[in-house]
């Protein structure tokens, strides 16, 4: 596959830099290389952060960028300027305390080609709220990477819709910026914030917000939300608390957590297989 070909990584840079080295080292084992990968950081990292970061980009398989401002603006308006900057290109934001797991580039860009009404796509996480694996809104131990891959690299890929896009990883198609706009950098503190509030745009545009069954994420805890971010999403969107209420006790992904946790169980702890993956 040509790297070309698969979306932009978007990193936004942290201040945990443990959680940001092994997030660096998972994605250097799981993404094809010369993928493009850009960490934006808004003047975050400390001087540990900066040395795992310049470690990284000398040995990195990636095409790797990464630009830091002097003065922070803020996470949010920092990762708009960054999605302003990609135009109308495919793109991923990657939370940096996430470690991708093989195969997940891949599948989320398959995701967006097999249907194209979805406007995002959010894989599985084990720390990931409605998307969470192997219980829902509970953050689990880390499974095994390589076997969750295979395990759900063979789930059908239904593209179940979603009440809002994930804030772990996500891709999100380009095409739709042209008309919906770019995320608000303007009213939220939080980048995860800013894009719960674009998926919600782009689903009242009619676009879909889905997960992506066939990939898989790990992670510690869930995105922080800025303080007064959630009261911006409640007015602007009255009916997304509702609708989020309605997903979670009715639990629609209830199979698909029960079916890749059989997949996993019946995964071999071996090296992913190539097939599965490309």
């Amino acid at each position: 596959m040509n790297p070309q070909d698969l979306p932009v990584v978007l990193l936004p840079i942290g201040t945990d830099d443990a959680a940001l080295d092994a997030c660096l080292a998972a994605l250097e084992r799981t993404t094809p290389a010369a993928t493009r990968v850009w960490l934006l950081d808004d003047a975050q990292a400390g001087p540990r952060g900066m040395e795992i970061i310049q470690r990284w980009l000398k040995s990195t398989r990636l095409q790797a960028e990464y630009t830091r401002r002097q003065q922070p603006v803020g996470e949010a308006a920092h990762l708009a300027e960054g999605v302003r900057a990609c135009g109308d290109l495919d793109i991923v934001v990657l939370a940096p305390d996430v470690r991708p797991t093989p195969g997940w580039l891949v599948q989320l860009q398959h995701c967006l080609h097999r249907d194209p009404t979805i406007g995002t796509a959010t894989p599985w996480s084990n720390a990931g709220d409605c998307v969470a694996w192997p219980r829902m809104g509970q953050i689990q131990a880390e499974p095994e990477a390589t076997r969750i891959a295979v395990a759900a690299a063979r789930m059908p890929p239904l593209h179940q819709e979603l009440p809002t896009a994930g804030t772990h990883a996500v891709i999100l198609r380009g095409a739709p910026r042209k008309r919906s706009g770019l995320l608000d950098g303007e009213s939220f503190s939080s980048w995860a914030a800013a894009l719960t509030d674009y998926s919600l745009r782009l689903s009242a545009m009619g676009w879909r917000n889905v997960l992506c069954e066939t990939a898989f994420v790990s992670r510690d805890h869930e995105s922080w939300q800025g303080e007064g971010d959630q009261d911006v999403i409640a007015v602007r969107w009255p009916d997304y608390r509702p609708r989020l209420y309605a997903f979670l006790t009715e639990d629609p992904l209830r199979g698909s957590r029960e079916q890749l946790q059989t997949l996993y169980a019946q995964a071999m702890e071996a090296s992913p297989q190539d097939d599965l993956f490309a």
